[in-house]
C-alpha cells in the first residue's frame, strides 16, 4: 500500500490490542483489513438460494476507466480520501475488517438489544409486541434464539445470493480499481485484484439494510446512518468511485428484494399462535407422554412461539423434517427419567465451579445474541481468520445460518410435539434462567450440533475444535439444571443430522468446499 495514510497505521495498531467483546464473556482481537487468500474469480457461477441465476437482477455498464465521467469521479474520490479525519480513518479500518463481517456483527447487535421477554402487565397478561410500533412497550421484535436463527438466515442469504450476482458482473465489466487506474489515488486499506464495479461493499450494506430494516423496524435510522458510514469509508479509504457504490447499492437491495418476497411467506407470522396449543397438549398425550411440560412463571406466560415448528427450512423440505424428529425422551417414572433427574438434583446441590463457568459461558439469554448468534461469531471469525474473500465469508456465513434456523425450526416441532416437562417441574432449580417452553430437545444443543457440523466441514483443520465447543454447549444446559441429559444428547445428534444437509449443499454449490 503505497501511498496509506500515515495516521493509519497508528490506528490500526490501537485497534489490533486485545479487547472485550460487548457480550462481556469473550476476549478477542479487534479484527482489521486483508488481502483475500483468494478473490474467487469464478464465484458469479456459485449456486445462490432464492435467485435462479446471477443475472435475474439487473445492473447498467459502467463508464469507461478512460471517460471524462469516470475521470471526474475520480478527482473526487482524491479529494475525499485525502486529509482523513481521525474519525473518517476509524471507519475506515472498522469497515476495512469486511462487509459481511461488520453487517453480521451489527446483526447480532441488535438481536441482543432486542432479546427482552415482555413483562406481564397489571392485569397479569403479557402484551405481545406490535410490529406496527416496534418501539412501544414491549419492543417489537422479541429476538428470541427461533426469531435471531431466522433473522441471521436471511441476512446471510441476501448478503451470498447478492455477492455472486455482483462476482458475476464484476468479472463481466472488469473495471479495475481506482488506484491501478491512477496511481495518485490514496488508499487506506489493501487492495486485491478484485474488479470493483459493483462494490461488493456497497452490495452488502444495501442488501443488510433491507433485510435488518424488515427484522428491526424501529431501528431504520440505526441502520441508515450505519450504511452511509459503510458506503462513505469506501471512499475515504480511496478503494470505489461513486458509480461502483451506486451499482453496488441498487444491486444489493434489488436482491434482497427477492430473499424478502420468500420471508413474507414462510410461516412465521403465525408462530405464535396461541389457539393451537391445547391441541398440541392433547396430541402429546395421546402419544404416550405421560406428564406435559407447563409454565413455572407467575402469571402463567403463554409458551413463545409454539408453531414455529411449521416455518420453512432451508436446507430440506418437510418430510425431511418429519425423518429427523427424535423419539420420546424417557418417561417420567421410568428408570432413566429418574437416573437423569438424580444428577441434576446432584449438581444442585453441589455444582462446581467448572461447572457453574460452562454453564454460565454458554448461558447466552435475554440480553445476548442467543445460541445463533454465538455461533455465527464463531463462524464469522473462522472465516475472517482464514482471509476468506467477501463472497466466501457470505457464503460461510449463508452455510451456518441456515443450518441454524433449520435447526431452530426442527428443535420447535419437537418440543411441541411431544411437550415434555422441564427439570424444574419435579423441584431442580437452574442457574441461568428458566425459559418458556418444552423441555426435549434442547435447544442449545441442537444448535451447537448442526453449526459446529457445518464449520467442521468447512474448516475440516479446526473440525474437532468446533464439535468440543459444541459438546461443551450441550453439557452447559445440564450444568445449568436445566435440561435433562437426553434432552442435551439427543439434541446435539439431531442438530449434527441438521448440518449434514447444509453440507452436502455446500459441497455441490461450486465453490470447490
Amino acid at each position: 500500500m503505497k501511498s496509506v495514510h500515515k495516521l493509519l497505521f497508528l490506528v490500526l495498531a490501537l485497534l489490533a490490542i486485545t479487547v472485550v467483546s460487548c457480550d462481556k464473556t469473550i476476549e478477542e482481537p479487534q479484527r482489521v483489513g486483508y488481502v483475500p487468500a483468494s478473490v474467487d474469480d469464478k464465484a458469479g457461477s456459485w449456486k445462490t438460494y432464492i435467485l435462479t441465476n446471477p443475472g435475474e437482477v439487473t445492473l447498467a455498464t459502467p463508464a469507461s476507466v478512460s471517460s471524462a465521467a469516470y475521470l471526474a469521479e475520480l478527482t473526487d474520490l482524491k479529494s475525499k480520501a485525502a486529509n482523513l479525519s481521525l474519525a473518517q480513518q476509524e471507519a475506515v479500518v472498522y469497515w476495512g475488517a469486511g462487509a459481511a463481517y461488520r453487517w453480521n456483527e451489527i446483526a447480532r447487535e441488535l438481536a441482543a438489544r432486542y432479546n427482552t421477554p415482555p413483562a406481564s402487565n397489571a392485569d397479569g397478561k403479557y402484551p405481545v409486541p406490535d410490529a406496527a410500533n416496534p418501539l412501544a412497550d414491549p419492543k417489537f421484535p422479541f429476538a428470541n434464539p427461533p426469531y435471531t436463527a431466522r433473522m441471521l438466515a436471511y441476512l446471510s442469504v441476501a448478503q451470498y445470493d447478492a455477492l455472486v450476482s455482483a462476482w458475476s458482473y464484476k468479472y463481466v465489466f472488469k473495471r479495475t480499481a481506482p488506484s491501478k487506474v491512477d496511481a495518485t489515488v490514496p488508499v487506506a486499506l489493501p487492495v486485491s485484484a478484485l474488479p470493483t464495479y459493483p462494490s461488493e461493499d456497497a452490495v452488502v450494506a444495501a442488501a443488510s439494510a433491507v433485510i435488518l430494516k424488515a427484522m428491526f423496524p424501529g431501528e431504520v435510522a440505526f441502520i441508515d446512518a450505519k450504511v452511509a458510514e459503510h458506503t462513505n469509508a469506501r471512499q475515504w479509504a480511496g478503494m470505489n468511485v461513486k458509480s461502483d457504490l451506486e451499482a453496488g447499492a441498487s444491486l444489493g437491495s434489488q436482491v434482497a428484494a427477492k430473499v424478502m418476497g420468500r420471508a413474507r411467506t414462510d410461516g412465521m407470522s403465525a408462530s405464535n399462535n396461541q389457539t393451537l396449543t391445547a391441541a398440541m397438549v392433547e396430541s402429546a398425550k395421546s402419544r404416550g407422554q405421560l406428564e406435559v411440560w407447563t409454565s413455572q412463571e407467575s402469571p402463567l406466560r403463554p409458551p413463545m412461539l409454539p408453531n414455529y415448528g411449521a416455518v420453512s427450512t432451508w436446507n430440506f423440505d418437510r418430510a425431511t423434517l418429519v425423518k429427523l424428529r427424535p423419539g420420546m425422551a424417557p418417561q417420567p417414572g421410568s428408570e432413566q427419567f429418574n437416573k437423569e433427574l438424580q444428577e441434576l438434583k446432584a449438581i444442585n446441590k453441589n455444582q462446581t465451579r467448572e461447572q457453574a463457568r460452562i454453564a454460565n459461558y454458554w448461558a447466552d439469554g435475554a440480553g445476548s445474541y442467543t445460541p445463533p448468534g454465538h455461533w455465527m461469531r464463531s463462524a464469522a471469525d473462522a472465516a475472517h481468520e482464514a482471509k476468506f474473500s467477501e463472497v466466501r465469508m457470505a457464503r460461510t456465513l449463508a452455510l451456518v445460518a441456515t443450518s441454524l434456523q433449520d435447526a431452530s425450526v426442527c428443535c420447535w416441532e419437537t418440543k411441541f410435539y411431544y411437550y415434555t416437562p422441564r427439570p424444574q417441574q419435579y423441584g431442580v432449580k437452574t442457574s441461568v434462567g428458566l425459559p418458556n417452553f418444552p423441555s426435549y430437545t434442547s435447544g442449545h444443543s441442537t444448535f451447537s450440533g448442526a453449526a459446529a457440523t457445518v464449520l467442521g466441514s468447512i474448516f475440516p483443520d479446526r473440525a474437532d475444535e468446533f464439535w468440543a465447543r459444541a459438546q461443551e454447549a450441550s453439557v452447559s444446559r445440564i450444568y445449568g439444571m436445566i435440561h435433562f441429559r437426553s434432552d442435551c444428547e439427543v439434541g446435539l445428534v439431531c442438530g449434527k443430522n441438521i448440518g449434514a444437509y447444509a453440507v452436502a449443499r455446500g459441497k455441490a454449490d461450486g465453490s470447490g468446499l
